[in-house]
């Protein structure tokens, strides 16, 4: 088995780890901020494929999909989720701004080292900083829908 299919199998493996460790009380969160990221991520991964600015040379679902279903629908989502789920709420303004930048430049760093030495990502029109740009977006409008999701029921 190539390479690119054990990352494949591990990011199933660490999404499912990650995912254990929710808080129960904060499962609902951490399920709306899922589904909407997956929203966005389908939409916005589709339109980046079919304009040709990025291409997955092997990813799941080929024959259906050109997009990434690895990342777009799984493991965007769990990182966004637990994103929103351990979100520094009662922290400093800067501090919160750091955490936003610190996820999206992981993220980034990995997709970067992903793209250098994997067949799984190909930049074609695409850079880094566009990446870190709309990781970055999609977690703050994900964030920006929980917050307005979840005082709807306190009021």
């Amino acid at each position: 088995m190539r390479m690119e299919w054990w990352i494949l199998l591990s990011v199933y493996i660490v999404a499912a780890g990650i995912l254990f460790f929710i808080p129960k009380n904060k499962i609902r969160l951490a399920a709306a901020a899922f589904l909407f990221n997956q929203v966005i991520t389908f939409l916005i991964g589709l339109v980046v494929v079919e304009l040709g600015l990025l291409e997955y040379p092997i990813r799941l679902f080929a024959s259906i999909n050109r997009a990434s279903f690895t990342f777009e629908y799984l493991a965007f989502p769990v990182v966004c989720a637990a994103f929103s789920v351990w979100y520094p709420n009662n922290r400093r303004l800067l501090f919160q701004y750091g955490y936003y930048a610190g996820f999206s430049s992981v993220l980034t760093i990995v997709e970067v080292i992903i793209e250098k030495y994997t067949d799984l990502i190909r930049y074609i029109h695409w850079e880094w900083y566009i990446s870190w740009i709309t990781i970055c977006i999609s977690l703050f409008i994900v964030r920006l829908f929980c917050v307005w999701f979840f005082a709807k029921g306190r009021a």
